[in-house]
């Protein structure tokens, strides 16, 4: 049966506003050549769109031809504003951008944990009215949240989980009251991130992929067949508490301790750090980030010490900085009985840390083996992900994945390679920790969109 005609209207001008949000500004005629309409078709739906405030013009095009420049068409980018928010355990970030995703404003305020959950609202809330306030964008359409722990899929609202602060659940509904207009959302931080990695970042070339975050926490989303996968609770993707070899017991219901995430979470990453005698960055805290940038500074920088001076720069670095240079990595043996402990020679190398790298060991040779301990440990959660979804690609993804880069990446790659027969990828994150904002942008602007663009019947104003 076909389309009415008020029905094909709309379709169209669905059609138009999509290819004008992915592509830019267009004129009439490249309307037409993208979207397959006749001339008379785009003219009256670009008229449609013009009266309704969905588009304008934005310049003109300098073709080669006689007559008038042609007109361009964009969206109007000020026909509504979002926000979108990044709420950590620690603090929050905003971003204020206009239709087109275009930033207006940004800003992020630490939360300490010693806060009650009343000042700790009042301190959050109060910043995205301070950028909205900044970006002149009041009143917001949409205000799209990424937080930690799990969304209730029949409610959309965060769950109450130990571990994370109180004030997490009160923001949404004290965002709601103090912004009475918008359309308020919130999303799992690692599944905002893993939907702003497959559009502007290191799985843009896939529709099936699963991100693992590491980050204070450890998680995972899954994207299967160009769909963000949740699950029948919302769940997809808990890997901290995926049980691992060596713990001193399961986790629980309530508490991951035991769990993956007690082999990749920041704390452990820091711990593990320690037992090879590595440090931060000079002027960096002990974070899990620093550790892994310092590491991973040291054996690029033996790694073209090698480059420069052939074998005796091989014998200088030692193993571990030779494998690198030459795009390989050491062999880390069998799973063994202390893999959950710091610096315990992880998964089957079963010497500490201080006694077989001891004083007289180079720099770039105990960074290596850090880093080569540190891909034992995310292995595990990366072959129990591949066993069971095979997904063909792995994003390193969070603050700690960036930190690695590809000479972290390359170290699970290899093992990945020798623990199942299932071919994958795996890639560090191109967005880092700035994904879950992102993410949350993206979806609020879809979410506004959508509403905005959505399909109905359009009639022009009176002559």
């Amino acid at each position: 049966m076909p389309a009415s005609p008020s029905t094909a209207r709309a379709i169209n001008d669905r059609l138009a506003l999509t290819l004008l949000q992915q592509e830019g500004p267009l004129t009439a005629g490249q309307l037409k050549q993208l979207t397959g309409l006749s001339r008379p078709t785009v003219a009256d739906l670009v008229e449609r769109l013009t009266a309704a405030g969905l588009i304008a013009v934005v310049g003109e095009a300098g073709e080669q031809r006689r007559g008038p420049n042609a007109k361009v068409y964009g969206i109007v980018a000020d026909r509504a504003h979002l926000a979108a928010l990044d709420v950590r355990t620690e603090g929050v970030a905003v971003a204020v951008a206009d239709l087109v995703g275009r930033v207006l404003a940004e800003a992020s305020v630490p939360i300490d944990g010693d806060m009650g959950t009343g000042p700790a609202v009042e301190q959050a809330v109060a910043l995205v009215e301070r950028v909205v306030k900044e970006a002149g964008a009041d009143p917001l359409h949409t205000v799209g949240i990424g937080a930690p722990g799990l969304i209730d899929p029949a409610s959309g609202e965060l769950r109450d989980s130990t571990g994370l602060p109180a004030w997490h659940r009160r923001l949404v509904a004290a965002l709601q009251e103090r912004l009475p207009e918008a359309r308020v959302s919130v999303e799992n931080e690692t599944n905002l991130a893993a939907l702003a990695e497959q559009r502007d970042g290191a799985a843009r070339d896939r529709d099936t992929f699963v991100l693992l975050w590491l980050g204070h926490g450890t998680g995972a989303a899954v994207v299967l067949d160009g769909a963000l996968r949740r699950g029948a609770s919302g769940g997809t993707g808990e890997i901290g508490f995926l049980p691992v070899p060596g713990a001193a017991a399961p986790p629980s219901a309530k508490d991951c301790a035991g769990g993956f995430h007690s082999l990749a979470a920041a704390a452990a990453v820091v711990d593990l750090a320690a037992g090879y005698g590595m440090a931060p960055e000079r002027g960096e805290g002990p974070s899990a980030v620093g550790v892994v940038r310092a590491a991973v500074g040291v054996v690029e920088a033996a790694v073209d010490r090698v480059r420069e001076a052939g074998d005796g720069g091989v014998r200088e670095i030692g193993e571990a900085g030779a494998s690198a240079a030459s795009g390989g990595r050491p062999a880390s043996g069998s799973v063994g009985e202390n893999a959950g402990e710091p610096g315990a020679g992880e998964w089957g190398a079963g010497e500490s840390a201080a006694g077989e790298w001891g004083a007289g060991e180079s720099a770039a040779a105990s960074a290596g083996r850090f880093l080569d301990a540190l891909a034992d440990r995310l292995a595990v959660g990366v072959a129990a992900v591949v066993a069971i979804l095979d997904p063909g690609c792995v994003v390193l993804g969070g603050e700690v994945g960036r930190a690695g880069g590809e000479e972290l990446a390359a170290r699970v790659r290899e093992r990945i390679a020798r623990m199942t027969p299932l071919p994958t990828e795996v890639r560090p994150t191109t967005l880092g920790g700035g994904a879950v904002l992102r993410g949350a942008l993206l979806t609020a602007r879809e979410r506004a969109q959508a509403e905005l663009f959505a399909p109905r019947e359009r009639t022009l104003p009176p002559s």
